[in-house]
């Protein structure tokens, strides 16, 4: 029998991986996982009860941010709200513990409820046992990233858990960390929580991944609807508390120049980082710093432990975490079998619930910055929300979106949308990406009035300039 241990088995990366091989013949599976009650980040503290208090807050917003409704705008009952997101959370983790518990009634499976940490690197002790392995999977998440920052350990701040959970908010609010994490929940602290908030951006823009319309559009959006100070280009560089309980924070511009901004509560959206604390990962090679987790899912120190999920910090993402568990099951059968472990290779896509979800941004595949980093010969066609008249008529007229393809074929090699339910745009924009099609292939036939007409007009734009390079009006 090959003996695989999972450390860190309620864990979306973990459950895929011993999904995968719980049906395996010859493989024995010990699942450890000290979660109380368990089910993962995603579901107890990630994007699960994110979008749970984010429609809330985007109910309110779209019903104060429509002219064509009048009265009072109603207050959001945090009680409810939070009452609310904690009995789905736990039903969806209970569905997730439920799972891992029916593959333990297996013989050939054991389940562990306690902490785990390597005595070797063969060697896993966990609930007062001994587990020697054949293969290692850790799969233990991701943690809460505070910046090492003067003044830090002197004033309370609140992070995404703790902003999930709350049932009331101050008045004022400053934010460090403007990434995805930041994205979702400040326009949330906003309209929800009322509050007036100063959010710090290191760069010119947020949404590092986009190209820069994108972000620009995003602050466009954001400094319109809620009351919100957003400075550029300046660092973190000193907090203290004020006499009457608050924070100040002291930043430092590009330039050089400092300010100071004051306010009742501070934020800490920072990111995250690995979880391997307690681990005993000292008593192995490994060394969790620059890229100590291979493309296999394989730690660089030992080919028999892997890393998926959040705790190799790729791609802190749901779905990667799930896509890295089934390759690192793959590739431990194919190590079993004589065979190379296969690197773990995505298109990107990834969705950030920015603007409450009513604006949220999506990017399937190349960007226009990095087909051209690539040295693709590209077309690109952008088109703005208010180009399309259908998102006019719903009141939601903001954003934009961008088709990236291959000037010689038409290839589709990527999208980006930031406008009203860009998130559903995206799993079509994947089969077309992950497909290859050829933009001028791509049916034109829209059900009017409907939102994916801004794709239509992306489509015949795109082809429009591809026949245009080719020559060929006709093709």
């Amino acid at each position: 029998m090959t003996h695989v241990v999972i450390i860190g088995a309620y864990g979306s990366a973990g459950a895929a991986v011993a999904g995968e091989l719980v049906e395996e013949p010859g493989v024995e599976l010990t699942l450890i996982d000290d979660g109380e009650p368990g089910g993962g980040l995603c579901i107890l503290r990630g994007c699960m009860p994110s979008k749970e208090v984010l429609s809330a807050g985007a109910h309110r917003f779209q019903a104060r941010h429509d002219d064509r409704l009048v009265g009072d705008v109603p207050d959001v009952d945090l009680d409810r709200v939070v009452d609310q997101k904690d009995d789905h959370t736990l039903g969806w983790a209970g569905h997730r513990r439920a799972g891992v518990e029916e593959m333990a009634e297996r013989d050939d499976v054991t389940f562990v409820h306690d902490t785990a940490r390597f005595v070797d690197p063969h060697t896993v002790e966990a609930g007062g046992e001994r587990f020697d392995a054949d293969y290692v999977v850790v799969a233990t998440g991701s943690s809460v990233n505070v910046p090492d920052l003067p003044g830090i350990d002197e004033v309370e701040f609140m992070t995404s858990a703790d902003v999930l959970d709350a049932r009331e908010f101050p008045d004022s609010g400053i934010v460090m960390g403007f990434g995805y994490i930041g994205m979702e929940l400040v326009p949330y602290l906003a309209e929800a929580g009322a509050m007036d908030l100063t959010v710090i951006e290191h760069d010119d823009r947020p949404i590092d991944e986009a190209d820069p319309e994108f972000g620009d559009a995003a602050l466009d959006i954001y400094e319109d609807n809620w009351d919100l100070d957003i400075p550029t280009n300046c660092y973190e560089r000193e907090l203290e508390p004020t006499d009457d309980g608050g924070v100040r924070l002291t930043v430092e511009r590009d330039s050089g120049a400092t300010e100071t901004y004051e306010a009742d509560q501070l934020f800490c959206f920072t990111g995250r980082r690995p979880t391997v604390e307690g681990l005993g990962l000292d008593n192995t090679n490994i060394t969790v710093e620059g890229k100590w987790v291979r493309d296999t899912m394989q730690t660089a120190a030992h080919d028999h432990v892997y890393a998926v999920g959040d705790v190799n910090g790729k791609e802190p993402i749901l779905h990667v975490a799930k896509e890295q568990g089934f390759t690192a099951a793959e590739n431990i059968c194919r190590q079993e079998a004589g065979g190379e472990p296969q690197p773990y290779e995505n298109v990107h896509h990834h969705i950030i619930f920015s603007g409450l979800g009513v604006y949220p941004f999506g990017r399937v595949g190349h960007s226009e910055r990095t087909a051209r980093e690539a040295g693709c010969d590209i077309a690109v066609a952008t088109r703005q929300a208010s180009d399309d008249g259908v998102f006019k008529s719903k009141d939601v007229p903001e954003g934009l979106a961008k088709l990236v393809v291959d000037r010689t074929d038409g290839t589709v090699l990527g999208w980006q949308g930031l406008h009203y339910h860009a998130d559903s745009f995206a799993k079509t924009m994947q089969i077309v990406v992950e497909m290859g099609l050829d933009v001028r292939e791509i049916p034109d036939r829209a059900y009017h009035p409907t939102l994916p007409e801004n794709l239509d007009g992306l489509f015949r734009d795109a082809a429009a300039l591809v026949e245009e390079a080719s020559g060929d009006p006709t093709k």
